[in-house]
């Protein structure tokens, strides 16, 4: 299991109640601050998981931790006739809901309030699930990949994308740097809350990667998991299916 990171280290709030304050606080310079923090290379990585999820030819997918709604976006690529983002800041859907509608998708996409890890709905209700930088902030981990199976159809995929760490030298080395040092100082010129990109790079240090996330499906019952890392390792995506 993952370290329990949280993002304000005195508060009295869960990590669930401290996630979506620090995300409602930071909506406004998300993208953009995405953008410098990756170098862009996030795009590229989205691009990937479109192209697996595009390959099953979902009729209905379900965007976790949806945020500005990139992803679910990008998803619209696949038409599958209904799309649903799904996240627990307020103000990252408001900011999504926007980028929606100017991209006339209002029809396609529905930005919905709630909790991945007690999800209103039905069982077996989405051809594939996606998760883009999310799974790491859910407050127990099983809990939240147990309910994704649930409303997960059988035969259906679910894709994660989320940071891992590098292995091989001289990556690991850079990243730890970059990580440690570089990130936070960025996200401190860019946002108000200058906890947030000191948790994401806490968060992303101590969350499992690779075949420990991979062991954690499985045992979760997801079956088919293969892990494919991205650029040097400092990103992996991760697919699973249902039986």
């Amino acid at each position: 299991m993952s370290k329990n990171v949280t993002p304000y280290k005195n508060s009295v709030l869960g990590k669930k109640e401290q996630v979506a304050k620090m995300f409602d606080t930071i909506s406004g310079n998300y993208d953009n601050l995405n953008r410098v923090i990756s170098f862009g290379i996030d795009v590229k990585w989205r691009k990937k998981v479109l192209n697996i999820v595009s390959n099953t030819n979902p009729k209905s997918i379900l965007d976790i931790a949806t945020g500005t709604g990139d992803l679910a976006i990008l998803m619209s690529q696949t038409k599958a006739e209904k799309i649903i983002g799904l996240d627990i800041s307020i103000g990252m859907l408001e900011v999504g809901k926007k980028k929606i509608a100017a991209k006339n998708l209002s029809n396609t996409i529905e930005m919905i309030l709630g909790d991945s890890e007690n999800m209103s709905f039905d069982d077996n209700s989405f051809d594939a699930i996606t998760v883009a930088f999310g799974v790491r902030n859910f407050e127990n981990l099983e809990k939240g990949l147990t309910e994704i199976l649930r409303v997960l159809k059988p035969g259906g995929i679910f894709v994660i994308l989320e940071t891992s760490i590098p292995e091989k030298t001289p990556y690991k080395q850079g990243y730890n740097f970059y990580s440690k040092n570089i990130l936070p100082i960025i996200g401190k010129l860019f946002s108000k809350d200058d906890v947030a990109y000191g948790y994401l790079s806490e968060s992303a240090a101590a969350f499992p990667y690779g075949e420990a996330l991979n062991n954690i499906l499985r045992k979760t019952g997801f079956i088919d998991v293969v892990a494919l890392p991205q650029t040097f390792g400092v990103a992996t995506i991760y697919s699973a299916s249902k039986k």
